[in-house]
């Protein structure tokens, strides 16, 4: 795999403590993301905390109360084995084995993991697209500049294309820019205008990948095809919403309907 940079989003280099001599602001921001991310899908859990570097009394409470949710020893101390069950979810969307035996189920099947494990953004020192997911996507940036749509396409791609030993940037460019993936398209002949597919919707395959135009060289979204009805096709989006704005907050599964939308669609066929 190309885009290893999750691996750094599992590890803390030392154990973090309420006034530790080894703690590390860094570190102590990655599990205050966390305890935060635990907090929305377990809202009830008391993990919830500020996310701003110091691991003061309020974050060791929010240690304490998820290690009593999840059953450890509730000492409020971060070692690596507190982190681990911390950012399971992280390891689980991107080393989970995948068992599709060509690739654009392996596409769907890994989009399809990644999304049980419930990528979401965070807004961290005042900058939204902020935080582990976001970074694990865009290989180590985040910020409120860092529109991960694409990061987040590639990473499926990149984890899916590798279980059968092949490499996606053969098909398009590292980047995670709408523009520059919907020109590679272009220039390779493998990009469909909506205006032909809107003629012939058969042209869509799960697996595909799909780019919201809002001119002939502009592309402002993009996200996985997961089936096609149609008009309609099933997509699975990062940094959207239920509206499916391009700059929302998580992976989620959505639906378009490609008569209501400019929906251009980059085959992913040459490196099936």
């Amino acid at each position: 795999m190309r885009k290893k940079a999750y691996q750094k989003e599992l590890v803390i280099k030392t154990t973090q403590k309420r006034g530790g001599a080894s703690n590390r602001k860094k570190e102590v921001l990655k599990i205050q993301s966390w305890l935060s991310l635990f907090s929305v899908w377990n809202s009830n859990s008391g993990t919830g905390t500020s996310i701003d570097g110091d691991f003061g009394p309020a974050t060791e409470r929010a240690v304490r109360n998820f290690q009593s949710t999840i059953g450890l020893p509730v000492t409020g101390v971060v070692d690596q084995l507190v982190f681990d069950k911390l950012s399971s979810g992280l390891k689980e969307a991107f080393e989970t084995p995948l068992n599709a035996s060509n690739l654009r189920d392996l596409i769907v099947e890994a989009g399809e993991n990644h999304l049980k494990h419930h990528p979401l953004e965070l807004t961290i020192q005042g900058q939204s697209n902020s935080g582990p997911w976001v970074r694990s996507y865009m290989d180590g940036n985040d910020g409120s500049s860092w529109f991960w749509c694409m990061g987040f396409v590639q990473a499926i791609l990149d984890q899916a294309a590798s279980t059968l030993g092949k490499d996606f940037t053969k098909l398009m460019p590292l980047s995670y820019s709408c523009d520059t993936v919907g020109n590679a398209g272009l220039r390779k002949g493998v990009l469909t205008r909506f205006q032909k597919i809107r003629k012939d919707p058969s042209v869509i395959k799960k697996g595909d990948i799909f780019l919201s135009q809002r001119s002939s060289l502009d592309w402002t979204h993009t996200g996985i095809i997961t089936a096609s009805f149609g008009d309609v096709i099933e997509t699975i989006e990062g940094n959207t919403n239920f509206q499916g704005s391009r700059n929302g907050i998580a992976v989620m599964k959505r639906t378009r309907n490609i008569r209501k939308s400019k929906i251009d669609v980059f085959s992913i066929e040459p490196l099936v």
